[in-house]
């Protein structure tokens, strides 16, 4: 790719312009162009220092600014890498946006939460204070992770793998998900097993299940979904009642 063309793609994710990831039809479809104009971004710049306020940082990316015209509120030391988007009413408490991820409207990304690079972020998210959302940008065409509009991801979950969290689901605190994670659906009869899939509107804790081994048999983890967020749970404040209704603690 040509290094006038990589500036290009990139002044067009900062602006939100652009997306690594776009819903198309229904399905979240993947933005190759964009992940090698990441990539070829890092090898065009040089290391350099920057100062914002009283820190001090030594990096080849620069960090966004000017968030009072974007409509942003950032509370010291947050930081968000040039080349990622932040949306009108996201709150960044002290926390991490890397390059290449969108950050939906009014979106509270929480104490000590990081956002990977090319990560989507929907409308309404709240993400815990130490969620951990995974970055990707290769092997190319490989899918970032998606968490959807009005979603809550509870304090210490960990999203990898290009999961997608469908709209308004509730993740407990301490839920790790991975393409290859179980994501176990108890509420029927019988288990409906998901991998790398939330449903919307699904309310996840944690568990696990045995699995055999030679050495004896051991409990691996997994995801539960136990219910259906109901209408009466706000978006806001939804996590701890969500849980309450099924009779789990925050």
């Amino acid at each position: 790719m040509e290094p006038a063309r990589v500036e290009e793609v990139v002044a067009a994710l900062d602006r939100g312009e652009t997306r690594v990831a776009d819903r198309v039809d229904g399905e979240w479809r993947v933005n190759e162009e964009a992940q090698e104009a990441i990539l070829a971004y890092f090898r065009l710049r040089q290391m350099e220092p920057q100062e914002v306020g009283p820190f001090e940082y030594h990096d080849k990316i620069p960090l966004k600014r000017d968030y009072e015209s974007l409509g942003v509120r950032v509370v010291p030391p947050a930081v968000a890498r040039y080349g990622s988007f932040l949306s009108r009413g996201v709150v960044m408490m002290p926390s991490y946006v890397n390059i290449g991820a969108w950050v939906g409207p009014n979106t509270m990304v929480d104490t000590w939460a990081t956002v990977g690079s090319g990560a989507q972020i929907g409308a309404d998210v709240h993400l815990a204070g130490g969620v951990g959302i995974g970055g990707v940008l290769e092997p190319r065409g490989a899918r970032p992770v998606i968490v959807e509009d009005g979603a809550f991801i509870g304090s210490r979950c960990i999203l990898t793998e290009g999961v997608v969290i469908g709209e308004q689901a509730v993740l407990a605190p301490n839920v790790s998900l991975t393409a290859s994670v179980p994501i176990i659906d108890v509420t029927g009869p019988e288990p409906v097993e998901h991998r790398g899939y939330v449903p919307p509107r699904s309310v996840v804790v944690p568990g696990t299940r045995p699995r055999e081994f030679p050495a004896g048999t051991y409990q691996l983890a997994c995801a539960l979904i136990i219910g259906t967020r109901r209408e009466s749970t706000d978006l806001r404040t939804g996590l701890n009642d969500a849980l309450r209704e099924f009779g789990v603690g925050s």
